[in-house]
């Protein structure tokens, strides 16, 4: 097991081992915030694991840890290899879409879609934490595909096919070959975009649930049943059984709720994880689709209802398994460790000779190339979630740029829309400024002249603005240097996927020699929201 993987899961072992109190009353959404979505879950014992999509970030399918449902520890990453995961020049909200989740007789199986690579396959593991295998392709075509393991030995792989819905065939699971024609089962409701199904079995009946109305405003959930795993589907009458189309509103800003999952705990109870987006002022989004969970009952005529009303809130006020409050997520990062922690994603598959944790101890070393982040190639960045409205994000950065050379901090959504505060030089000697970049649109904020070779870089946010500021004297005290929207951050803005990272960089131009630039520490530290 590769020793970063295994140091993570040997401390989350630790902490689990903690004393679990009683049974408790409510929780809050999301129980997991920021950019994790489509997610999709298991239960193994008393154990529970969930997955997410991750688009052009490496590593890639981040997986978390829970005994509890609501307090989730990553464990680790499902593809970190860049044979399981190729993104050469993938564009934004490209590569690795939505993966599945199952465990099967002492193995793990985590089946997803690289868009730009390969298309379907599934990976196994026996630990969760990794590593995991070589990817087995899979030639049924789509998006979203979900593993169901019959109790007679058969296993079947459902997908979305197109706008008529969802195909699916029985596959050698040893191999990924297919033993059937692929069939269509289920066009769903009538909504757009039929995706993410999950077929589930129960007493006499095999359900199928998916989303539908795509994964925006209008999303939502759809279930049906049939006593053959090749249907025909009958349609819950309830349907759809999750939705928030007619909920824009401040009362409820959870948006987009769909893409679900569904588990038993070992107490009986039945659970839904799924995706939304917090919206700001009913309008815009830029922290991205996070994971959401809710009970489930299951009503006399056999159908399952979502937190009694078809919904999820912020404040879920309702009966839990017992919790654990999990770890207490440390504020700094100080580069100390051997490896990136966990929360840590390059953009597509980095160069790794241009990143060290080991040139200068305590220090994280970035090398420099002329990709910058405005590419669709491998620039040299590594960034973390956004995962609160209010928080900071702060870095002390040591480097001494020739003309040309610029390292900082941003807030990166895509290749064109990310706002930074760097450190840079030209003719006139070293500084420190603001750029917004704004699709085609392009600008700089202020400029702070720099007379020695470090800084604290720090960006400052809410719901509607960024702050950028630098600090010369150690943090003594800080110029604001620029303030911009949150919501040319956005996905109604900028399109795709995904959600704000805070990131790190170097970048130079063509013929100038690179300055390496060194980071002493990292703070992301939310505030009150």
């Amino acid at each position: 097991m590769n020793k970063r993987f295994f140091l993570t899961w040997l401390a989350a072992g630790l902490m689990l081992a903690a004393p679990i109190s009683a049974q408790q009353t409510g929780y809050a959404n999301p129980v997991i915030p920021g950019f994790y979505p489509d997610p999709s879950i298991c239960r193994v014992g008393e154990d529970f694991y969930l997955v997410n999509s991750s688009f052009e970030f490496f590593p890639g399918v981040p997986i978390f840890h829970s005994r509890d449902l609501v307090h989730w520890n990553q464990i680790g990453y499902c593809l970190t290899r860049d044979k399981q995961l190729p993104l050469q020049r993938v564009q934004a909200s490209g590569g690795i879409y939505a993966p599945t989740i199952r465990y099967h007789n002492g193995v793990f199986y985590m089946v997803t879609t690289n868009v730009n690579h390969g298309g379907n396959f599934f990976v196994t593991a026996t630990d969760p934490a990794g590593e995991w295998s070589d990817p087995v392709y899979l030639d049924q075509g789509g998006i979203d595909p979900s593993l169901f393991f019959d109790d007679d030995g058969k296993v079947y792989l459902a997908s979305n096919g197109g706008p008529d819905g969802i195909y699916q065939s029985e596959i050698d699971i040893k191999t990924g070959k297919r033993l059937t024609d692929i069939h269509h089962i289920w066009s769903g409701t009538g909504g757009r975009y039929p995706e993410g199904p999950h077929l589930y079995k129960m007493k006499d009946y095999y359900y199928l649930m998916i989303a539908e109305g795509g994964t925006e405003y209008g999303h939502m959930e759809t279930i049906a049943r049939s006593k053959s795993p090749w249907g025909p589907f009958e349609s819950n009458p309830g349907n759809p059984i999750l939705t928030h189309r007619n909920k824009i509103n401040q009362n409820n800003p959870i948006q987009g709720t769909g893409h679900a999952d569904m588990v038993q705990a070992k107490d009986g109870s039945w659970w839904l994880v799924c995706l939304a987006f917090r919206a700001v002022s009913g309008n815009w989004h830029h922290l991205g689709r996070e994971t959401y969970m809710a009970p489930v009952e299951w009503n006399k005529e056999g159908w399952p209802v979502v937190n009694k009303t078809g919904s999820v809130f912020m404040d879920m006020k309702v009966k839990t398994l017992p919790q654990d409050k999990g770890k207490i997520e440390k504020v700094r990062d100080d580069f100390d460790a051997p490896a990136l922690s966990l929360e840590w994603n390059y953009l597509r598959n980095p160069e790794q000779q241009n990143y060290s944790l080991s040139d200068r101890k305590g220090w994280l070393m970035l090398k420099g190339t002329t990709e910058s982040i405005d590419s669709s190639s491998s620039p040299t960045f590594i960034g973390r979630r956004q995962q609160h409205f209010n928080c900071s994000a702060s870095a002390f950065i040591q480097f001494e740029p020739a003309s040309g050379n610029e390292a900082g901090l941003t807030c990166y959504m895509s290749p064109s829309h990310h706002y930074e505060v760097f450190i840079g030089a030209d003719d006139q000697g070293k500084f420190i400024q603001t750029r917004y970049t704004i699709g085609s649109v392009r600008a700089f904020g202020k400029r702070l002249a720099l007379h020695s070779s470090q800084a604290i870089l720090k960006i400052i946010a809410d719901k509607l603005y960024y702050r950028l500021l630098a600090s010369v004297d150690n943090g003594v005290s800080y110029s604001e240097l620029g303030k911009v929207e949150t919501r040319y951050l956005s996905s109604e803005v900028a399109g795709g996927f995904t959600g704000v990272y805070f990131g790190l960089y170097n970048t130079t131009r063509e013929g100038v020699t690179q300055a390496p630039a060194y980071i002493d520490w990292f703070d992301y530290q939310p505030t009150e929201e």
